[in-house]
């Protein structure tokens, strides 16, 4: 890799502040890191389910020797200290149009060309589906891996949602829990190689890319996924930001559920 030294320090900074506080708050089973690609960068696809998702993801790559950049908002690199945190790790500043925009595409490609991980949530934001399953996703990832040719490696993750659940106020430490982490091998987007980047191309291979995670998913869970994804404004819910919750627990009440929110993109 050839990240810059400052970038490296930035990392081992961030990496001796919250490993260990990651190993006092949970036990970690890290499943399938050989579908990891060796020596090159890629696109990093998680289920979301907690806010402290990131942190879960990121401490697996980090210690594959694998560098995670996620997207942020480019609100956030104004705020004092904490812009220039996010600037030294690299991570890919979130603009929605104009040249903006289009900086956010560059910053991804000098990660990926870096050997680094574009960490991208296809759900966009934490999932609305009142048993944690995925949601209705959006088209970024998709977007940059056609663009890029970087390879998109799903990974489902389970556990970390009791340590602290979705729009909580406080760890739930004990009993101590685990939280599992499942990679994946890159999804296969080769139908999708050379087509134009259309709206039905991006949303077929976001498609694509949920239904890996989904198995994975499901295989750490040791259950059956729903059979219908989970659409957020067929329930009347937002599809970023957060979401208040509005009615019962149960997927079939036709009401908002669940616990919901979210930081997303």
């Amino acid at each position: 890799m050839t990240l810059p030294k400052s970038t490296r320090l930035a990392f081992a900074v961030l990496a001796d502040v919250c490993r260990p506080i990651m190993n006092v708050l949970m036990a970690k089973q890290w499943l399938g890191l050989e579908n990891l690609p060796k020596g090159q960068g890629m696109i990093v696809c998680p289920n979301h389910c907690t806010e402290i998702d990131p942190v879960v993801v990121g401490h697996m790559l980090y210690n594959q020797n694998v560098m995670p950049h996620f997207l942020a908002k480019a609100g956030l690199y104004k705020v004092p200290v904490l812009g220039a945190a996010l600037r030294a790790a690299k991570q890919v500043p979130v603009e929605r149009s104009g040249a903006g925009a289009g900086r956010s595409l560059e910053v991804a490609q000098e990660v990926i060309d870096d050997g680094g991980a574009v960490v991208i949530y296809p759900e966009g934001t934490l999932t609305r589906d009142p048993d944690l399953w995925l949601m209705k996703g959006h088209t970024g990832a998709a977007r940059l891996a056609l663009k890029t040719g970087a390879p998109v490696i799903p990974v489902a993750h389970w556990g970390a949602q009791e340590v602290f659940p979705r729009y909580a106020k406080r760890f739930h430490v004990f009993p101590r829990k685990t939280a599992r982490v499942l990679v994946g091998p890159p999804v296969d987007l080769s139908r999708f190689a050379g087509q134009t980047m259309d709206r039905t191309t991006l949303q077929a291979a976001t498609e694509a890319i949920l239904d890996d995670i989904t198995v994975l998913l499901a295989q750490l869970r040791g259950e059956q996924p729903p059979a219908e994804r989970w659409d957020p404004a067929a329930h009347q819910q937002t599809s970023h930001g957060r979401d208040v919750e509005r009615g019962s627990s149960r997927r079939e009440g036709g009401s908002d559920a669940g616990s919901p929110t979210g930081a997303g993109q």
